[in-house]
């Protein structure tokens, strides 16, 4: 829509719930978090809704993505009852986490002195 808040327009139309959205820093495109196949994985899209593509594939749930300044790469939370952050290039490729959980972190020491 525009900025005033006229011209809205549906982009997506999956019966689905989405957690979390970020535009790209050019405005080009829109990454964003859905259960579409049961689910969360991190998926792209054209900012006019179309060419809708699937970034991660990971049994873990996939949320709030947010794109680097330069859009090169996309950072997301993934996890259950313990979350890390991960960042992938923005075709998916790539994916790495770069931060674990403060507990998961406890845990492994605590468990590493036994």
């Amino acid at each position: 829509m525009n900025a005033d808040g006229s011209r809205q327009r549906r982009l997506t139309r999956n019966a689905t719930i989405y957690r979390g959205l970020a535009w790209s820093p050019d405005g080009r495109k829109i990454a964003f978090a859905s259960d579409r196949r049961g689910n969360f994985d991190i998926y792209v899209m054209n900012s006019d809704g179309s060419g809708v593509r699937r970034l991660t594939r990971n049994a873990a749930q996939d949320t709030r993505p947010a794109w680097s300044p330069d859009g090169r790469k996309i950072a997301f939370a993934s996890g259950y009852l313990i979350t890390a952050i991960y960042v992938m290039n923005a075709d998916g490729s790539g994916e790495r986490r770069v931060m674990k959980n403060a507990d998961e972190a406890a845990w492994q020491r605590a468990s590493s002195t036994e």
